[in-house]
């Protein structure tokens, strides 16, 4: 029989109030500096815990997780991705993963039209204008962006996420297309008055603005990629609030210094938390430090999923949101 209360171990300091409700119902062990664990203290966490809460920092590849000890049984992530576990090696292990999915979504569709306003209305740049004490009075031709009403928008991956970005896109005025690997329900494409494209390539040479919204697998590892960057017209945007592996990253820069595109916005990088230097210099981008969730209700969101998942698994149910080994778009 498994024990009353399980040794649950958070790898990073959470809200407050998930972590006082966590300490009500659970064995817990906090990480009170707020900083991400090194690989020697998160394999002496995994040693430690029947039930580890994680978060994105948390590199769980297959090496890591064959030093886990005997008592883990759940990996109860805090976050929607699950790109930095390896859900086989958890599977082969007999370790159940679960995730915080919905949650994040209008959160997420939120800051996504934030950046598609804010790259061709030229915001970021115009601010740092502003705190620089330059900025000498209105002119007729001065710091001119593009219009977002009538331009067309592709987003790749028409999930959760990838429907409320339509459901704003359209308040907006804006042609709404997609690509996803399987078409969704003709009513949602009613609802979005959404064009699908069974060809990615295609719809990127067609769009004014692409916005990316499928997670990060072996399949969408630089998923647009130098040739598929390419066929991006000059005047296009580029908007990523999903995971920056997505992206051909060194790509996308040289072609933003070259003008071979118009701007992009960026909340994820390939190499976070590094960012590359040349994309700091460029006033067309627009850089956020992975911001898409970061609401003080999608937090606390976040860690009741957790709660819900553990607290499910501990009483020997399945837990509501356990994440299969196969992913995709």
């Amino acid at each position: 029989m498994l024990p009353k209360r399980p040794i649950v171990v958070v790898t990073r300091k959470l809200p407050a109030s998930v972590e006082t409700r966590m300490m009500e119902l659970f064995d817990l062990r906090l990480n009170l500096t707020g900083q991400a664990l090194g690989k020697a203290e998160l394999i002496r966490a995994m040693q430690e815990a029947d039930v580890l809460v994680p978060t994105v920092t948390d590199r769980l590849d297959a090496q890591t997780l064959d030093s886990a000890g005997p008592n883990l049984r759940l990996i109860a992530n805090y976050g929607t991705g699950i790109d930095h576990i390896d859900l086989l090696k958890a599977h082969e292990k007999g370790i159940l993963v679960t995730n915080t999915p919905d949650v994040l979504t209008e959160d997420t569709a939120d800051m996504t039209m934030a950046l598609i306003l804010s790259v061709p209305r030229r915001l970021a740049e115009g601010e740092r204008l502003m705190r620089s004490g330059k900025w000498d009075g209105w002119s007729p031709t001065f710091m001119l962006g593009h219009r977002i009403w009538g331009k067309r928008l592709g987003i790749i991956g028409m999930g959760r996420i990838g429907q409320a970005v339509a459901r704003r896109a359209k308040g907006f005025g804006i042609s709404v297309h997609y690509h996803n690997r399987n078409r969704v329900h003709p009513e949602i494409e009613a609802e979005l008055e959404a064009t699908w494209w069974e060809s990615l390539d295609q719809m990127l040479a067609r769009m004014d603005i692409v916005s990316i919204h499928c997670p990060h697998t072996p399949s969408t590892y630089h998923l647009l990629s130098a040739r598929r960057l390419k066929l991006l017209q000059p005047h296009a945007y580029l908007v990523n609030v999903s995971r920056g592996e997505v992206v051909d990253e060194d790509t996308l820069t040289r072609m933003l210094i070259k003008g071979e595109l118009a701007g992009a916005g960026l909340d994820v990088f390939e190499h976070e938390p590094a960012v590359n230097p040349k994309l700091l210099a460029l006033d067309n981008v627009v850089l956020l430090p992975h911001l898409a969730s970061a609401t003080i209700e999608s937090r606390a969101d976040m860690g009741e999923k957790v709660i819900m998942n553990i607290k499910a698994f501990w009483d020997g149910f399945p837990p509501p949101d356990r994440v299969l080994t196969s992913q995709g778009m």
